[in-house]
């Protein structure tokens, strides 16, 4: 669109991250929205674009980044961890600093709204964040969801298959060993971002009961959540709103 840049950004432990990036017409150049997006997926597909879209209308900055292992960045799924999409993430928002970006909208779908609410608690430059059917307990289902047996085995061969209808891959052990890391109740603890959630009631991927459970519970009181009664995970059908949405949210927290 327009003035968007292709971007390869190269990382101080070796290998890159390729993205996109609009720099903006406005007054306010120190803002940018950073697109996160989700597990087995990339920087790119609709709704990234009905939020670049918005953002192009409303002069703002937008970038997005594939993180490793995804899209046309380095790396492979083998070598995914919370720790290295956090690290993604830093060397994203460095890169953005470096062109006047020091505050950041981030907005993050599903394994992105997990990367993005960590990071988010880490650094005070994010103004608010947007979350899409967020996978909070990214690590804990994952741990959940196999058998002791399972469990060995994975650990002893330090493959684990995942297929379904967006990826087709092999996961590392080490991926989960860092849970304890990124438990869901610790992240809540001192949560002091501003924040508006989306999550579908017929998500078949991510329950909806389990972002409703973090609404509750957290203690800030900044936080929105809505419900789309026929919201599946992706949530495509109901881009465009969600965009608007996401640019009234950010343009009144500036």
């Amino acid at each position: 669109m327009g003035n968007s840049e292709r971007v390869s950004l190269r990382l101080l432990k070796g290998g890159k991250l390729s993205g996109l990036y609009h720099p903006g017409t406005v007054v306010n150049a120190d803002f940018a929205v950073l697109w996160v997006h989700g597990f087995g997926s990339w920087r790119g597909g609709e709704k990234a674009l009905a939020v670049l879209q918005e953002c192009s209308r409303r002069g703002w900055a937008f970038a997005a980044f594939d993180f490793r292992g995804h899209g046309q960045s380095s790396g492979t799924m083998h070598d995914l961890r919370a720790s290295r999409l956090l690290e993604d993430l830093f060397a994203i928002r460095d890169w953005l600093a470096e062109r006047g970006h020091t505050r950041l909208g981030l907005v993050g779908s599903s394994m992105g709204g997990f990367a993005s609410s960590w990071f988010a608690k880490a650094h005070s430059d994010v103004v608010g964040l947007v979350l899409l059917a967020p996978a909070f307990r990214f690590l804990e289902r994952r741990h959940e969801a196999l058998t002791e047996e399972q469990l060995a085995t994975w650990k002893q061969t330090d493959r684990l298959r995942v297929k379904n209808d967006w990826v087709d891959a092999e996961l590392a052990y080490g991926l989960i060993e860092e849970r304890e890391q990124f438990l869901v109740a610790d992240l809540m603890k001192n949560w002091n971002t501003p924040t508006l959630i989306y999550h579908g009631l017929v998500d078949e991927v991510l329950p909806a009961a389990e972002t409703l459970a973090f609404f509750e519970q957290v203690a800030y009181s900044r936080v929105e959540l809505r419900l789309l009664k026929d919201g599946d995970h992706r949530l495509t059908a109901h881009k465009d709103a969600i965009a608007s949405a996401i640019g009234q949210f950010f343009a009144a927290l500036l």
